[in-house]
């Protein structure tokens, strides 16, 4: 009789905000005998109303302490942006792997830095961008291989979310670019709305360190934070590829945010929270829907068998971050004032909203046209910063 192998010990750094959804996947893996919760890092102390936390599990404020307590098998680090980097390393160093969540670096120095470590120990590290967890990326992918939808003119990436005064309240990071004296940038391209960026950057097959020509950054910002809130990208990849991310977090309302290539002859849409794809051709619209994988399963599933590939290697986020580093380094974001600018409601439950911004991210998306070529009036004039 063949005996269960032991279930994966996993550490997870940063239990609280993202991190406790990661906490109800391993009490679902712990119950299939797949994982065990191994231990917890976190500076707060364990809350009562934390979920999925067994009695006596070891709780640190520290990484490496609890790293040589438990000698985890994976580390799952879903702690604030700057801290990415070196909770990484030192789980890598400690000769575990990684699920780490997006983005995977709030610098390009540290994506390379990590990409060096990962080489030299010859671990593993795949990146929280659940979006590429569906062969619906794939599928669309194949379309424009076929030549269903003629000559691609370009990706684009829509999002347009809702997010209240206490979003921006929850935590001392939330919306810097910097956090005593250490990059953050927690802005609506690349955190909150990063999936829509990575995942069009991933159907043109410009995703890599290096595929990328040029970025250019339109930053905007209607709230009271250090980062953009709305906000649009053009980028070019070396094979000739054009993506336009256009961005809100000062929507009317939510919306689902969607990826679409346009093409001579029709157009796919990848609905990529859903795994729904819409492809309008002379015939008419077709639907596919497709399943998500897990990547915390995916990546122990990788560690059983290394024949299945990891879904979001960190190498499919170099191009990502290279965009990251632009917005990183671009001029602060542009204020939007009113009469631009309106706040609906009151309290923590206030929102910004940009007049016109909810039709200008669908139109950006499916033209390929930046909210300042749209000419837009909050957005100035072409060239403009």
């Amino acid at each position: 009789m063949t005996s269960r192998p032991a279930p994966t010990r996993v550490v997870l750094a940063g239990a609280y905000g993202y991190g406790a959804t990661y906490l109800r996947r391993l009490a679902a893996l712990s119950a299939s005998g797949a994982a065990e919760l191994a231990g917890v890092c976190d500076p707060r102390p364990p809350s009562p109303d934390l979920d999925g936390v067994p009695a006596g599990t070891p709780w640190t404020d520290g990484l490496p302490e609890l790293l040589d307590k438990v000698r985890p098998d994976v580390v799952v680090v879903a702690a604030p942006i700057h801290r990415h980097v070196d909770l990484t390393e030192a789980a890598l160093e400690a000769g575990a792997d990684v699920l780490l969540e997006k983005p995977p670096a709030p610098t390009l120095a540290g994506f390379d830095a990590l990409a060096e470590r990962l080489a030299r120990t010859g671990r593993r590290v795949q990146v929280g961008f659940q979006s590429f967890g569906t062969e619906a990326v794939e599928h669309v992918r194949r379309l424009v291989a076929d030549g269903v939808l003629g000559e691609v003119r370009g990706v684009g990436a829509a999002g347009a979310w809702v997010r209240t005064r206490a979003y921006w309240q929850r935590s001392a990071w939330a919306g810097r670019r910097v956090l005593d004296g250490r990059p953050v940038v927690d802005g609506v391209v690349t955190n909150p709305l990063a999936h829509a960026l990575a995942t069009a950057l991933r159907v043109d097959g410009g995703d890599r360190r290096g595929d990328l020509a040029g970025v250019h950054t339109e930053l905007f910002r209607a709230n009271d934070i250090e980062a953009d809130d709305t906000s649009c990208v053009r980028v070019t990849t070396r094979r000739g590829g054009t993506v336009v991310a256009a961005l809100t977090l000062c929507a009317s309302q939510s919306r689902e945010p969607y990826v679409v290539v346009v093409g001579s002859r029709g157009r796919a849409v990848l609905w990529y929270k859903t795994g729904r794809v819409d492809v309008t051709t002379a015939g008419g619209t077709t639907t596919r829907e497709f399943p998500f994988t897990d990547l915390l399963e995916n990546l122990l599933a990788h560690r059983r068998d290394p024949s299945v590939p990891l879904i979001s290697p960190l190498e499919r986020s170099g191009a990502f971050t290279e965009v990251l580093e632009a917005v990183r380094t671009s001029p602060p974001p542009v204020r939007i004032a009113e009469p631009h600018r309106v706040l609906v409601g009151d309290g923590p439950g206030a929102h910004a909203v940009v007049s016109g911004v909810d039709d200008a991210v669908d139109h950006a998306a499916t033209t390929l046209r930046t909210f300042r070529e749209q000419g837009l009036p909050w957005a100035g004039t072409v060239g403009s910063q």
